[in-house]
């Protein structure tokens, strides 16, 4: 159990710096930024705000609230997406939050990491993890898609704002 703890450990603490910058990176930029994409194909900052939000929706809510999955993915890469900065703020947080709320519970009941907490739910059709998925592979896939996107969107800060400062 000392292992299963010190990984949700570990996934909190970069978890919750990896918050930090990416709400460092939008506070800093202006409000047509959250809506800029660098070509036609690219993701804006609002495409990827929305598809963390999304994931962690779909992902996580549905587990922790009982919530049933309204996610509308297709959506969140619409070209042209409106957010405004305080939006973008306001879902990157909620996003976190949520994932990290998840992390309190699997650390309170740490034997949870092996339990399977989609069998109940609809099949998964939008996902890399179905329906037999454990909660640690759970994380590991939402660890992963957010750390992606999230240095996606610090990118196109960057691009737009040039030096960004992270104290």
């Amino acid at each position: 159990m000392e292992l299963a703890l010190e990984f949700i450990q570990s996934m909190k603490v970069k978890l919750i710096s990896e918050q930090r910058g990416t709400l460092k990176a939008i506070e800093q930029v202006s409000e047509e930024d959250i809506t800029w994409h660098p070509t036609p194909e690219s993701n804006s900052i609002a495409n990827l705000v929305a598809h963390i939000r999304g994931a962690a929706h779909s992902r996580v809510e549905t587990i922790l609230c009982n919530i049933p999955d309204k996610r509308d993915r297709e959506k969140e890469f619409e070209r042209g997406l409106m957010m405004t900065k305080e939006e973008a703020y306001q879902h990157t947080k909620e996003a976190f939050d949520i994932i990290l709320q998840y992390l309190e519970q699997l650390q309170s009941e740490p034997e949870q990491l092996m339990s399977q907490p989609f069998l109940h739910l609809p099949p998964l059709t939008y996902s890399q993890v179905n329906n037999e998925t454990t909660a640690l592979n759970l994380m590991m896939a939402m660890f992963r898609e957010v750390h992606y996107h999230t240095g996606q969107i610090i990118y196109i800060a960057k691009m737009r704002k040039g030096e960004l400062t992270w104290d």
